[in-house]
């Protein structure tokens, strides 16, 4: 699987765990903080791997897409911490919902960037052989990458 294949399905399966997030109650606690903790790994994993792997990958191949990967850091800065905080946080707080409605803002609005105006350009300059290994390597190590969001270099502010 390609580099971006492998981002893009890592996108579909915490899509299907937001939809899962909406539809539930606010009696259904136990279940939005399964569904919350699933989250946090899958976008825990998600940004570390693009961080460590993908991000470099694609400003050495498509250097005039440097701007686009330091917004998308700083879009996962602020996702990350809200995912710090999601963790700790119990669900019947009144504060649980808002905080993961603006989580699911945020990744959609960096998702819809990064496969609309950014992928297919990373696709073109990085090639199909370059991707392939990439995305190799990224599979492999998903294994080894941090569950605590806070662990993820964007966490920095510096």
């Amino acid at each position: 699987m390609d580099a971006i294949v492998l981002l893009r399905e890592d996108h579909k399966t915490v899509e299907k765990l937001f939809k899962r997030f909406e539809k539930t109650g606010d009696e259904d606690t136990d279940e939005r903080r399964e569904i919350a903790d699933s989250v946090i790994e899958e976008l825990t994993v998600h940004a570390w791997i693009e961080e460590q792997f993908f991000y470099p990958a694609a400003r050495e191949a498509a250097p005039d897409t440097s701007d686009h990967v330091l917004e998308s850091v700083e879009e996962h800065h602020a996702v990350v911490w809200m995912l710090s905080e999601l963790k700790d946080m119990d669900p019947s707080d009144e504060r649980f919902k808002a905080k993961m409605s603006v989580l699911m803002e945020n990744v959609r609005h960096h998702v819809e960037e990064e496969e609309k105006d950014w992928f297919p350009d990373v696709r073109k300059a990085v090639g199909r052989n370059r991707l392939q290994e990439l995305g190799e390597r990224m599979a492999a190590e998903k294994e080894k990458a941090p569950r605590d969001p806070l662990t993820v270099p964007s966490a920095d502010s510096r």
